[in-house]
């Protein structure tokens, strides 16, 4: 016997849209079910993803946010790595290469790394903290404050610009190759930067729309566990 699905197909809306969830493949309209953490509901119909409850809880996300901004301010204050070749050294922050960029006439260079590697990031890491305090607040008010759904849209715009992964593969790059001319030692900034880019990785497998869901009454947890992705 097949596992009965997720998500049920309403042909008759209930009052509140909220209850409700639109396929973002074929469009069918359905009920909204509860499902156990870290599962997901599935399409019947086309086999897309519906909605999903995330593993983390709200509480590990902040934890994950609140360690991810510490990790960033040392990543930003310390050298990346320090280079020395024929008795002489030199070592330098981020923010320190861009000024270096700007300095020597690269300006569209240095205002894309410092943007891409440090403003976004940290506004990132700001908004998704803004949203997760407007999400608590509102599970004690009935409704999150009109800042936390402007921070959660704002989120949305800014995450695709963040290049902190992009950015720690090409300093990784860079190490092996300069590692042939010159002696190089690696600053605290580099193992920083390394658990950044584990902390974010686990920051954007939560999907905070999941935020501003209703909460589950009591026992509604024990429910079938949803069908396979199709594959």
């Amino acid at each position: 016997m097949n596992d009965p699905p997720a998500a049920s197909a309403s042909s008759s809306p209930p009052p509140s849209g909220r209850d409700l969830v639109a396929c973002p493949g074929c469009d069918t309209l359905y009920a909204r079910r509860s499902v156990r953490r870290g599962e997901s509901a599935w399409c019947p119909t086309c086999g897309e993803r519906l909605y999903g409850r995330p593993a983390l809880t709200p509480e590990h996300l902040m934890g994950l946010v609140i360690a991810a901004l510490i990790t960033f301010l040392i990543a930003s204050a310390w050298p990346i790595v320090e280079i020395r070749l024929q008795g002489i050294r030199n070592a330098t922050t981020l923010s320190g290469a861009a000024l270096a960029l700007w300095q020597e006439g690269r300006r569209i260079v240095a205002a894309l790394v410092f943007l891409t590697t440090q403003v976004i990031p940290l506004c990132d890491l700001l908004l998704v903290l803004a949203a997760l305090v407007g999400a608590r607040q509102g599970r004690g008010q009935g409704a999150a404050p009109a800042w936390a759904a402007v921070a959660l849209r704002l989120l949305l715009h800014l995450r695709p610009w963040g290049m902190i992964e992009v950015f720690t593969l090409g300093i990784a790059v860079g190490l092996v190759k300069l590692s042939t001319m010159a002696h190089i030692v690696p600053g605290v900034a580099l193992w920083a930067f390394g658990a950044l880019t584990v902390l974010l990785a686990a920051i954007l497998s939560f999907d905070l729309r999941s935020l501003w869901d209703a909460p589950l009454p009591a026992g509604t947890d024990a429910v079938p566990p949803p069908p396979s992705a199709p594959p």
